[in-house]
């Protein structure tokens, strides 16, 4: 007898884009996220340098090129050096090694204890942030599959791992032979590597006599940039020359600036999200078409709850409104602002003129309390 098919558990969009998730988590900021990453070069190219040094700089709480870290332990596992060789590098990139960085030149392959010998060391070392291991191929099962569907499974088994232990695991990989304008094909294998990395970076180095070099990042939860870097024979480190998202506006639109001055004013608004945008537009000195400002506001949502503005969508008879508060305490639970007593004493709500279908412009001269 079959077993019966269990039933799709499915979410509607509108609950969908409603709902309130964490904001992805970085082991370094901007760059390196929580779960699984791939850094591929050639042979003798600088990427154990490059990951020994992120390493350290974690475990001691080290900007990466000015980019903040969340410290904590980290495991290296060095599978093609030994002990000596990795000691060696240390004393060249730091005099003072930090406790929490451990180091392994031996491991299991996949499918036969490495999971399981992670699993341990996290459980000794609940603070661990980041697992590197150099080079994915060492801990590869060895089979003779070399399908799309293999690598891609095999990837997958340590992305689940990353995310069961809320940790970074970041592979090391050689790139192929053969050259690609695509950087994400010059990794070795097939595609289904790459296609399952929450990030993958590519180092170039061009003439391996040459100090410069290119680091390609692109992925899930990162914006897609180029660091150009430089090595530094003193003491044996990537140092950064430009990064590509630096002279980008990361600023938060001036749509939503207006937005968090009225809601300074307001405290708390309901509406429409035509009136919202009726009032944020006349604000800024500009039209804004309601659904550019809504998707601003979901996409800026955590900044915005930074500055202390809290969105929540709803229906009420019907009619999709939007309810925004200003309040220095957390959202509750289902992604609205804290309780009423948080909030100020004020509280407004669009009025409404019978004769008129369109919804008068909401402003802080025609607003009352509720």
């Amino acid at each position: 007898m079959l077993n019966p098919i269990e039933k799709l558990t499915v979410i509607d969009g509108e609950t969908l884009q409603d709902m309130r998730f964490q904001p992805g988590k970085f082991t370094i900021d901007t760059l390196l996220p929580q779960g699984i990453s791939m850094l591929g070069g050639a042979p003798k190219n600088g990427k154990s340098w490059m990951v020994l040094d992120w390493c350290v700089r974690i475990a001691k709480g080290e900007p990466v090129w000015n980019l903040p870290v969340k410290q904590g332990s980290i495991l290296y596992l060095c599978l093609e050096d030994p002990l000596r060789r990795v000691q060696d590098r240390l004393l060249q990139l730091t005099d003072e090694a930090p406790p929490n960085a451990f180091f392994a030149t031996a491991a299991e392959k996949l499918g036969q204890g490495l999971r399981e010998q992670i699993q341990e060391f996290v459980r000794e070392h609940p603070d661990t942030v980041l697992v590197t291991i150099d080079t994915f191929q060492i801990i590869r099962s060895g089979g003779q599959d070399i399908s799309y569907a293999s690598d891609y499974s095999e990837v997958r088994e340590l992305k689940k791992l990353a995310d069961e232990l809320q940790i970074s695991i970041l592979l090391v990989h050689h790139l192929r032979k053969q050259g690609a304008s695509d950087p994400l094909n010059k990794l070795s294998g097939t595609t289904g590597i790459s296609g399952a990395m929450d990030a993958v970076f590519i180092l170039d180095r061009g003439q391996r006599s040459e100090d410069a070099a290119t680091l390609v990042c692109t992925g899930r939860d990162i914006e897609t940039r180029k660091l150009d870097l430089r090595f530094s024979k003193s003491d044996c480190s990537w140092e950064l020359v430009q990064d590509s998202l630096e002279n980008r506006a990361l600023e938060m639109p001036e749509e939503l600036t207006a937005l968090v001055e009225f809601m300074r004013s307001a405290q708390t608004f309901s509406g429409s999200n035509t009136q919202l945008a009726d009032t944020v537009g006349k604000l800024a000195g500009k039209e804004i078409a309601p659904k550019s400002l809504k998707q601003m506001m979901n996409r800026w949502r955590y900044v915005l709850e930074e500055k202390g503005v809290f969105l929540r969508s709803h229906r009420s008879n019907g009619q999709r409104l939007v309810t925004v508060s200003f309040s220095s305490a957390p959202p509750d639970s289902d992604g609205s602002a804290a309780s009423d007593a948080t909030l100020s004493s004020a509280v407004f709500t669009v009025p409404r003129d019978p004769d008129k279908t369109e919804p008068p412009v909401f402003s802080k001269e025609n607003v009352r309390p509720a």
